[in-house]
């Protein structure tokens, strides 16, 4: 399980390499965006720890170079900022998943083993449950031939759903990826925004894709 470390910290970064050889991987580590983006490219990795805010080429730079020569290896995203439009763009250029620091380090790793689970195949640019289908390139959401506008976080929401189309997930599932794994607040706010979805991709439609999973959480389920 070969691992690349992209970070410009390097107490972090030495940090993050031998927890995560530890842990059984074998882990490669580059300290700028210019070397990152080379051995991201070019190497074979399970998976890359990608920070965003790197020196001399920035993390979303080197991500969109990865897709760009399709590079599919499986990416987090690794920032100390804390906005929604940071999420929004990482998911937008190709991103598999994204932690804010500070972060715990079993959360990284278990979050790691999921992206290597999951692989790398050649993914579709876009996603598609039932008659509703979202691009991540163009940011653009559509129930049938109508466009939806929703705001960043509802978009990011709407995606990690769609990305497990049918399946159902938790509360915490949800807080985990759409917010952040340590997000103190309480989970009424998926459900908050869950209403926000239902109301712009459910109700003016008569038709309804969110399912509550009585004692899970809710399943985006085209046969709803």
């Amino acid at each position: 399980m070969r691992v690349l470390v992209v970070d410009d910290e390097r107490a972090l970064a030495e940090t993050l390499r031998v927890g995560l050889t530890e842990e059984g991987f074998v882990v490669d580590v580059a300290h700028e965006g210019m070397t990152g983006e080379a051995m991201a490219t070019h190497g074979e990795y399970d998976v890359v720890v990608l920070d965003i805010m790197l020196p001399v080429v920035n993390g979303y730079d080197i991500l969109k170079s990865m897709r760009a020569h399709e590079v599919w290896t499986p990416v987090l995203m690794l920032t100390a900022k804390d906005g929604e439009f940071d999420q929004t763009d990482a998911f937008e250029l190709g991103a598999d998943d994204y932690l804010t620091k500070p972060f715990s380090f079993p959360v990284l790793v278990a979050r790691l083993r999921a992206l290597m689970r999951r692989g790398a195949p050649q993914r579709p640019v876009m996603l598609q449950c039932g008659d509703l289908s979202l691009d991540p390139n163009s940011h653009r959401v559509a129930r049938g031939e109508i466009s939806l506008e929703l705001t960043p976080r509802e978009f990011l929401l709407l995606h990690y759903l769609m990305r497990r189309c049918g399946d159902a997930v938790t509360k915490a599932d949800i807080l985990a990826n759409v917010w952040d794994s340590d997000y103190p607040g309480s989970d009424n706010l998926v459900e908050v925004y869950v209403g926000y979805l239902r109301r712009k991709i459910d109700t003016p439609f008569g038709s309804h894709l969110i399912e509550t999973v009585r004692g899970v959480g809710y399943r985006l389920s085209p046969s709803s």
